[in-house]
Order: structure tokens, then sequence, then C-alpha cells
């Protein structure tokens, strides 16, 4: 791993978040954690993700009862979804969305401009 003006690149590979990077010569996106190619670039990443849909109630307790009371802290699962993506490879969870029922998932949540990443990294710029 090295570092340039404060960007990490693995491998030759630019880091975008945590568990996810670029490699600018093939354009691809891959998993940090084990360099699954997860497709073009230029392409949304969550395409080659595995996509699992999570009951709000597993994730957050009730605070207090919910045989008591109507609230209980936790988010409702009819007006909430959590929405988890994960390495088809490794099962890192690369990305989680909280969404209202009917929204559709946002698969172009990340849109790069490869052309001026590539032109910013060829001129030694983060």
């Amino acid at each position: 791993m090295t570092e340039l003006s404060g960007v990490t690149f693995d491998d030759g590979k630019l880091a975008i978040t945590e568990y996810l990077s670029i490699d600018l010569d093939k354009e691809t996106w891959h998993c940090r954690r084990c360099d699954q190619n997860l497709g073009n670039a230029r392409g949304p990443y969550k395409e080659a993700l595995v996509v699992y849909e999570r009951d709000p109630s597993d994730i957050h307790d009730p605070v207090i009862d919910p045989q008591k009371y109507a609230f209980t802290y936790s988010p409702d699962p009819d007006w909430c979804r959590i929405i988890e993506y994960y390495c088809p490879r490794c099962a890192t969870q690369v990305e989680v969305e909280y969404l209202p029922p009917g929204h559709p998932l946002t698969v172009d949540d990340l849109v790069l401009d490869i052309d001026s990443l590539k032109a910013r990294h060829a001129g030694g710029q983060s």
C-alpha cells in the first residue's frame, strides 16, 4: 500500500471507500479485502454485490417493551428497509442503505469521473 498526496493505492488500485477500490488501468471495481473484481468502474459496483434485506428489529432492539408501547425507539419495518450489500467472494459488508419501503435501490450512488481520476493519477495529484 502506498500513499500519494493523501490518496491510498493498494497494489496499483485507488482506494475509494473502506471496502472499494478502482483499478485505473483496467477500469474495474475491486473489493479491498479479497480483491474480487466487481465489474466495470464506469458502471455501478452494487450490481456485482450480494444483496440482503434485513428486518430493522434484527439490528435495532426495542428500547422499551413493544407489547406495552406503540413506539419503542426501533425502526418500524413498515416504514424502514435496511439493505445490506456484501462482496460475493469474502462476504465483507461493503455498503448499507436505510430506505423507505417502495424506494428503489440506489445502485448509482457512487459515480466517478474515471478519465479525470486517471489524469490526476498520471500527474501525481490526489
